[in-house]
């Protein structure tokens, strides 16, 4: 009778095109995932368009070169045969010694919804010149009564209040740097009155400075030497040299660089435009530490992870419980699973992104243990879907928190699940009576 009742099962009632059905439900429902990470991604986007609207009101990212020893001069060169010619260029060089010390206060700007990192620095600048011996040649007439000092600041409006420079126990105040751009398009300039054939030149300088994001130095020195330190607790190192010591914490974070003129590719001096030191640079960016947006991005990607693992519950307890549940139920789940990462979304640009998952997981896990419970009509059942929707929920919040070792940890929690789902259907009667 069981083979008989078996036969008279029409195709479309079997549970292998119920679970075709699902499936291509499942595959369907990718479209509205893909348009909640576009809006996703939209909105990320208006968050970084609020950052740079806030560096361009505050200050934008500060990277510091220098400061610089600008001589003009006259240079007698052969231009073809025994002919001379002369060309006014500008003798650039570099300090011999570089000590940098700073402080970087932080704070957070706020602009609606949105947040940028903020700072303000303060920054001591000390280190000596020795002039090359080349200058001297006969070929180069030094226009001493022109020479200079510049610093470059790639943001000038970040400077607070003046800013003077102390050459050999001369105070100079900090001018525009006018029509000089051998080197920078920014920075300030220091007409120093320096003595003919002088040939050594101690310097100091104290730099108040806002900016925002990150602040950069210049390995200007034959040796440089940077020390910073700031109450932010997330920082990120970067640039072309990385610091040779430095520390984090939850008191913030303390950096050293020392940098050799070997270690990078400009020379000391040099006549003209020929280099530019600030492609040198390296520094700090001041990161905020939670990113909601990439954090919900990646809870979308698991998208079809959520509703497959959901599925299989509901088919799974659907054989187990002998009762039927209708595909527009299905539906309705699914719609409330898509209906999850919008709020989650939603929800963290207000409170961050952890208690967005809490509300967010549990308002949906709690929504489909009481449905399930309606369809399902037993508290053992229903019990068994919160439970194991929960186990779900905490499987891909611990993904998305652990960063490097979520491809590992992913492949672990699936291979599980799938021996799971495997020893499940070798216990469950599939050839069991679906209704679709």
């Amino acid at each position: 009778m069981k083979n008989e009742s078996q036969n008279d099962i029409k195709w479309y009632e079997t549970i292998t095109f119920k679970m075709v059905l699902i499936g291509l439900m499942a595959i369907m429902f990718l479209v509205p995932l893909q348009l909640i990470r576009m809006l996703i991604q939209e909105r990320a986007e208006n968050s970084l368009a609020v950052q740079g609207q806030i560096s361009r009101e505050w200050s934008k990212a500060q990277t510091i070169t220098g400061p610089v020893l600008n001589i003009p001069v006259i240079r007698s060169v052969r231009s073809g045969g025994n002919r001379i010619a002369y060309e006014n260029t500008l003798l650039h060089v570099m300090p011999d010694n570089l000590y940098i010390k700073g402080e970087i206060n932080p704070r957070i700007r706020y602009k609606g919804i949105y947040e940028s990192v903020i700072y303000e620095a303060d920054l001591k600048l000390a280190g000596s010149f020795f002039l090359p011996p080349y200058i001297n040649a006969s070929d180069c007439e030094l226009l001493w009564e022109e020479a200079y000092f510049t610093l470059g600041i790639s943001d000038n409006r970040g400077i607070i209040e003046g800013l003077n420079l102390r050459v050999n126990d001369i105070s100079v105040a900090a001018q525009p740097v006018g029509g000089d751009y051998d080197l920078f398009t920014s920075g300030v300039t220091f007409p120093v009155f320096i003595h003919a054939g002088s040939e050594h030149f101690d310097f100091s300088a104290d730099i108040g400075l806002r900016g925002s994001s990150g602040i950069f130095f210049t390995p200007a020195g034959k040796s440089t030497s940077v020390s910073i330190k700031s109450s932010w607790t997330a920082p990120s190192f970067t640039g072309n040299y990385l610091p040779e010591k430095r520390e984090t914490g939850n008191d913030g974070f303390t950096a050293t660089w020392n940098i050799s003129h070997l270690n990078r590719n400009f020379p000391q001096s040099w006549f003209g435009n020929i280099h530019r030191p600030e492609d040198e640079s390296f520094g700090v960016n001041l990161i905020l530490e939670v990113d909601h947006y990439r954090k919900a991005e990646r809870a979308a990607k698991y998208g079809l992870l959520f509703i497959a693992f959901t599925y299989l519950v509901l088919l799974f307890l659907e054989l187990s419980a002998n009762r039927k549940i209708h595909l527009f139920h299905y539906f309705l789940v699914s719609l409330s699973l898509v209906l999850f990462f919008s709020l989650l979304n939603a929800l963290s640009e207000q409170i961050g992104f952890s208690p967005a998952y809490l509300i967010s997981a549990g308002s949906t896990v709690g929504l489909l243990t009481i449905f399930s419970g309606l369809l399902l009509k037993k508290t053992k059942y229903t019990l068994l879907v919160g439970g194991m929707l929960t186990l779900v929920y905490a499987f891909i919040y611990i993904l998305l928190s652990i960063n490097e070792f979520a491809y590992l940890a992913g492949n672990i929690g699936l291979f599980i699940a799938l021996g799971t789902i495997m020893w499940l259907s070798a216990k469950t009667d599939l050839f069991r009576d679906s209704g679709i």
